[in-house]
């Protein structure tokens, strides 16, 4: 196992453990262009479906600027290897990843960026 898979496996038994009551299920969407259809002239819209779970908290005073970061914006921690795709309404073993304008528990992502262990997503989420 290396390093990454380490962490990993440390944060996730940290979020079953000591930080389970802090720990969130969250659902996310993403709206994705579909292939034209030269019946119809269109191009239907898909939605692609994920889940995890993470901490949802606050940015530090430092971190708030009032341009790029709000002081109601949410912060989302999540393990990297724990958001999978769902398909048919059920959790598949296919990772997921955040995206800017992706929803999550209908809040807006607007920045997705990784911890320098590559482990896990800092996501920042805002209402609309």
């Amino acid at each position: 196992m290396g390093l990454r898979n380490d962490i990993q496996a440390d944060i996730s038994e940290a979020f079953d453990q000591d930080l389970a009551d802090a720990v969130k299920p969250f659902t996310g969407e993403r709206e994705v262009a579909g292939e034209y259809d030269p019946v119809t002239g269109t191009t239907p819209n898909s939605t692609v479906n994920y889940q995890g779970r993470g901490v949802f908290g606050s940015f530090s005073t430092e971190e708030i600027d009032g341009q790029h970061i709000l002081a109601n914006d949410q912060k989302l921690i999540a393990m990297q290897n724990e958001i999978v795709l769902v398909v048919d309404s059920e959790p598949s073993t296919d990772r997921a990843a955040p995206k800017i304008d992706d929803k999550i528990n209908g809040l807006d992502v607007i920045q997705v960026r990784k911890d320098p262990a590559d482990a896990s997503w800092i996501i920042q989420l805002r209402k609309t």
